[in-house]
């Protein structure tokens, strides 16, 4: 019989239905040692350091009887001093060899990332059965060992989250009223995930309980902000706004025609492919690329179901299948740093291990797909295969005549042109090629990709008017085909406009001739030197207080929209660029996430912290090569001239020279700390003055 292990509650293991005598705890506790390994050796000496607090004497010998009992227990017909199966002996310890299938914890995480690509139905059956089988807490009885903690930690935020997900499926079956009871004693239990709040809200809402829903939701703010001190999220936050507002989107049925349409099509396809069919696959695929542009939840899911449905494919062994899967996922991207490198690094590794394995007559559509998977989810990662990966991607598209494979090639291309400072001209090559054979083609959202990247790169050359006219373009696509991201990246575009309009202290005022100035000026030029210079300072504070106030407005946007690869530290970059462009120092230190190496010195040297600052700017690595790669650079440079640090001002001088005629960092769409030919002018300054 097939001998199968539960650590989901007390540690035992079946042969067939009978339970196998383990023995005394000490056994147990060799046994849920190597499942905690998942199939790797485990050295006897960390055997022994985990059995006991004071090891005695014999203590590895009592760890080998151990063995050599569960092996006897496990494998009960293994003829004596047969070969164990199982509980295999390698190299300085044991390991226990058991498949995926045979251990209930392993099962249970195959089985809740299956369901998210699922249907409801399918997914309530998947999670009702995987939640069916704890018996109580993981390794129950292992509870207070160190080795235990983590897994343990592990597999309960797990349960957690299927327990979540099976009340998501009930919902959208139409069976709210059957999630309440179970959704009630989730949150009592577990009162600090704000995830239960909002499916309990949302479900009571879906009853017909207006008021519990609102009750619940206060409940949670009260005991997040009593107990926690924190807010709800933005989550709970959108939940509370849409039940106040009667929001249609809270109730599948209020959708209208299209929303029957969508549940009957749903049933039809659920009742019609079979569950384990391979275009079930496909179709998720298809309906994740839908919902990845619609941002907040949509897009993190979106990114999360993918990884699994790529998994699934492979799983499958059918190359060919898993290949689709994988290039079917042409979501237009215009940010360089991905949202979550490890999802992208698995992406990455999957579509390479794919095209290795594709036979020599696959469609090369199929093959440059998988190509252009590769150019858009490497960027940012220095590596040269990605820009390969875009060139043959480029190319194929083009010989195959394929617009929309040429769009995906394209937007591959354009994530791999950060090879060097000053490329925002080839950007909008790009981003006009894009806007072209999208509007001929009819390729919506790669027609507003293309908008998003010329806005872009017409920031970066100063063209604000060419810029404008690129995000209204944008602006105007995005509310026809409810494209909701689009307006994030547009109202960052005008706080950045607004900014860059704005004069920095010290920049000289354009020459006017005697021709131009009319008799009306002359009398104006008249007024004092104190009253202009009071009058330019009103001037600039209003100026610098509608700038703020755009920023803030642009800020809040990012809250929910989905894309922590855009979001995480640029609220205090913001503040940074805004205050090197006041010609103001660095204020307190603040999330800079990925920018914190480049921002640090500058913080230091605010504080008078100059040998700190020195340590730090030494320290910091050459900027990606990303949309703020001159941005950093000249954040780069200005600490370096305040240090008087000569290496690092001729680097940086060298890294953007090329870009002399850019604003660094509009390329972004989002900042700017001024001409780069400014930063330079100050870097050739210090370089000549330090001889």
């Amino acid at each position: 019989m097939r001998v199968t292990f539960g650590v989901l509650g007390p540690v035992t293991a079946w042969d067939g239905g009978d339970a196998v005598a383990l023995k005394g705890p000490r056994h147990r506790a060799v046994l849920a040692r190597l499942i905690v390994a998942r199939g790797r050796v485990v050295p006897v000496t960390h055997l022994v350091d985990d059995l006991w607090e004071d090891p005695p004497p014999d203590a590895v010998g009592a760890v080998r009887t151990f063995v050599a009992a569960l092996r006897r227990a496990l494998e009960p017909g293994r003829r004596p001093r047969g070969p164990a199966r199982l509980l295999v002996t390698e190299g300085p310890g044991y390991a226990l060899r058991a498949t995926p299938e045979a251990v209930d914890a392993w099962r249970f995480e195959r089985s809740v990332a299956e369901a998210a690509a699922l249907t409801p139905g399918e997914a309530l059956a998947r999670l009702e059965e995987a939640l069916g089988w704890w018996r109580g807490p993981a390794y129950a009885e292992f509870a207070g060992h160190d080795w235990t903690r983590a897994e343990r930690s592990r597999l309960a935020e797990l349960r957690l989250h299927a327990a979540e997900r099976r009340a998501e499926a009930r919902m959208a079956l139409g069976r709210a009223g059957e999630a309440v009871p179970d959704l009630d004693a989730h949150v009592a239990e577990h009162p600090w995930r704000e995830e239960g709040w909002r499916l309990l809200a949302l479900a009571l809402y879906r009853t017909g309980r207006q008021g519990d829903a609102l009750a619940v939701l206060r409940r949670a703010r009260t005991l997040l902000v009593e107990q926690l001190g924190v807010d709800p999220g933005p989550d709970l936050r959108r939940l509370e706004a849409d039940i106040l507002h009667h929001a249609d989107r809270l109730d599948p049925d209020a959708a209208g025609p299209a929303g029957r349409v969508w549940a009957r099509a749903a049933a039809v396809y659920d009742r019609t492919v079979a569950s384990g069919a391979r275009a079930r696959l496909e179709s998720t695929v298809g309906l994740l690329r839908t919902l990845a542009v619609t941002g907040g939840d949509g897009l993190e899911a979106a990114r999360e179901h993918r990884v699994a449905a790529v998994a699934a494919a492979e799983e499958l062994g059918d190359v060919e299948l898993t290949a689709r899967v994988i290039g079917a996922y042409d979501v237009p991207a215009n940010w360089t740093r991905v949202d979550d490198p490890a999802q992208a690094a698995r992406v990455v590794a999957a579509a390479e291990r794919t095209l290795a394995r594709l036979p020599g007559g696959a469609h090369d559509g199929v093959r440059a797909r998988l190509l252009a998977t590769v150019a858009l989810e490497s960027r940012g990662t220095r590596s040269a295969r990605g820009a390969e990966a875009a060139r043959q991607a480029v190319e194929i598209a083009r010989r195959l005549n394929d617009p929309a494979l040429l769009a995906f090639a394209l937007n591959g291309a354009f994530m791999q042109t950060f090879h060097r400072a000053g490329l925002a001209p080839e950007r909008d090559g790009i981003g006009a090629e894009l806007v072209d054979l999208s509007a001929r083609h009819g390729l919506v959202t790669y027609e507003v990709l293309g908008h998003l990247v010329r806005m872009q790169a017409r920031s970066a050359l100063a063209d604000f008017d060419g810029a404008d006219g690129h995000a209204a373009a944008a602006d105007r696509l995005s509310e026809r085909h409810e494209l909701p991201l689009v307006g994030v990246f547009t109202r960052w575009y005008r706080a950045l406009r607004l900014a860059a309009a704005v004069r920095a202290p010290g920049a000289e005022t354009p020459e006017v001739s005697e021709a131009e100035v009319s008799e009306a000026e002359v009398s104006e030029a008249e007024v004092s030197e104190a009253e202009v210079s009071e009058a330019e300072a009103l001037e600039a504070g209003s100026a610098e207080a509608e700038v703020d106030a755009a920023y803030r407005d642009a800020v809040a946007r990012l809250d929910g929209a989905g894309m922590p690869g855009l979001a995480r530290g640029l609220p205090a970059l913001t503040l940074l660029s805004l205050r090197v462009r006041r010609g103001l120092p660095a204020e307190e230190d603040a999330d800079w996430g990925p920018y914190e190496p480049w921002a640090r010195p500058l913080v230091l040297l605010a504080r008078g912290r100059r040998e700190e600052a020195a340590v730090a700017l030494r320290a910091a690595p050459d900027p990606p090569r990303d949309l703020l790669f001159e941005a950093m650079w000249c954040l780069t440079g200005r600490a370096a001239v305040a240090l008087g640090d000569r290496e690092t001002m001729e680097r940086a001088r060298a890294a953007l020279a090329p870009a002399a005629g850019e604003l660094a960092g509009a390329g972004s769409g989002l900042i700017t700390l001024g001409p780069v030919a400014g930063h330079l002018a100050a870097l050739s300054a210090a370089l000549d003055a330090r001889g």
